[in-house]
């Protein structure tokens, strides 16, 4: 049986805590790339994404479902984002693996109609919205990585973040303008 997010919760609460585990499975994925997007390094996403579970099981029962139970995550997740940027006093760090194989990379990533200039430059501009998204203040950043690439709605991005709803928009925009502008000058 599949059971709902607030279900599961309710039966962790309860003391199931294989409800919990369902949890951490469901919304793992989500979470170490949420983490992953906003640091850029592999181990402190590991890292945030452990911490995030720790910290919600131990507050479960405080859990009293305004928001929804994704939400409340993703909250988590990005105040201990937060906190690690502060902690290491430095910009996140939006990098591509060290020693990749370009021709190796081609290989796995082509279809068979796909050219490797085709990839290459796709991963070339992949690298450039990296580094362009690294760039932007951290409200932009958050605001463009929960609506892009975890399509949440202007109004779950303004219950995690906690801020209005127009004051998200506005960091959404002036985000997408500013990557729009240095991505077309690192065209030329």
């Amino acid at each position: 049986m599949m059971w709902s997010d607030e279900e599961l919760v309710t039966r962790s609460i309860g003391g199931d805590a294989d409800s919990f585990n369902q949890l951490v499975l469901r919304w793992e994925r989500p979470i170490y790339a949420l983490a992953y997007r906003t640091l850029g390094r592999e181990e402190d996403a590991r890292d945030v994404c452990q911490e995030t579970f720790l910290r919600a099981f131990r507050a479960l029962k405080g859990f009293r479902g305004q928001a929804k139970f994704s939400s409340w995550l993703y909250r988590i997740t990005l105040n201990l984002c937060r906190d690690w940027i502060r902690r290491q006093r430095r910009t996140p760090v939006v990098q591509t693996p060290e020693d990749v194989d370009v021709l190796e990379l081609a290989a796995a990533q082509a279809t068979p109609s796909e050219s490797i200039e085709t990839v290459i430059a796709r991963n070339d501009l992949t690298r450039a919205v990296e580094k362009a998204m690294a760039e932007l203040p951290e409200e932009q950043r958050t605001a463009i990585i929960l609506k892009e690439y975890h399509g949440m709605t202007f109004q779950e991005i303004a219950d995690v973040v906690g801020c209005p709803l127009s004051t998200v928009k506005t960091r959404l925009y002036q985000g997408l303008a500013v990557l729009r502008r240095d991505l077309s000058t690192s065209d030329q």
